[in-house]
């Protein structure tokens, strides 16, 4: 199976670390972001990759070179004119990632104690994606009914709500936050060929579960630290020496 691994974004919640790199190149205990990714992907028998890139896009293949890309096979998705956000950025991807029936999408700001395997064997066969899922506190969540299918999504902030499937109640969903890896069939690409360049993966979702089912992934225990911004380096260092 494939993996791709978004590295392309700006990390303006990074700054000033961005001001001169990538996210994926900001070292957490003396590594990148990208290669915690990797390694960590290739601990679970991954070594196929797609890495889409835009802001600094040239530091990212300079260190894939200067390291040999770190034994692995990388093949780059380079976003060049414009960043073409998550659903778009899958779609551009797609002549690198179609083909295996399967591939997995990770963050590269995150780290995690996932099982990635038992995920990736568990998602069921009808499953246009499964979502890693958390009850971890924010303002947006997806809402699932009790067969952990995706219904739609919530601001507890605004309050709006968004379904596929009309005016919904939100209390009388299952409400988890996502969290940045998806096991997705490549039969996403053919339900994405009427959609824009650009295009957020969570809109695509949002509409898209009306006639094909996404399901939610929990794991009991997980740990997960988004190293997305600045207040959360200290934590992500924590969590890598304690992996040690």
């Amino acid at each position: 199976m494939k993996a791709m691994i978004f590295a392309a974004g700006l990390g303006t919640r990074l700054r000033p670390l961005t001001d001169d790199r990538p996210k994926a190149l900001v070292e957490v205990e003396g590594k990148t972001l990208l290669q915690h990714t990797i390694n960590n992907l290739q601990g679970f028998g991954f070594n196929d990759f797609v890495i889409n890139v835009h802001h600094f896009a040239g530091k990212i293949e300079e260190f894939l070179e200067a390291s040999g890309n770190l034994g692995a096979n990388i093949a780059l998705s380079k976003e060049e004119g414009e960043l073409l956000d998550t659903g778009g950025g899958i779609k551009f991807a797609r002549p690198l990632l179609e083909g295996g029936g399967r591939f997995l999408i990770h963050n590269v700001d995150i780290l995690s104690n996932l099982d990635i395997p038992a995920m990736c064997e568990s998602c069921p066969a009808d499953a246009l994606s499964f979502l890693l899922v958390s009850e971890r506190n924010t303002t947006r969540y997806f809402l699932f009914d009790d067969d952990a299918r995706l219904c739609g999504w919530t601001n507890l902030t605004t309050g709006e709500v968004k379904s596929p499937f009309g005016k919904i109640n939100p209390n009388k969903f299952n409400r988890f936050a996502f969290a940045g890896v998806h096991c997705v069939s490549d039969r996403i690409f053919a339900q994405m060929e009427t959609w824009p360049a650009k295009f957020s993966i969570v809109d695509f979702y949002l509409q898209a579960a009306k006639e094909n089912p996404i399901y939610a992934y929990v794991q009991t225990g997980l740990e997960l630290i988004d190293v997305g911004k600045i207040e959360t380096l200290g934590l992500a260092a924590d969590f890598v020496r304690r992996r040690r």
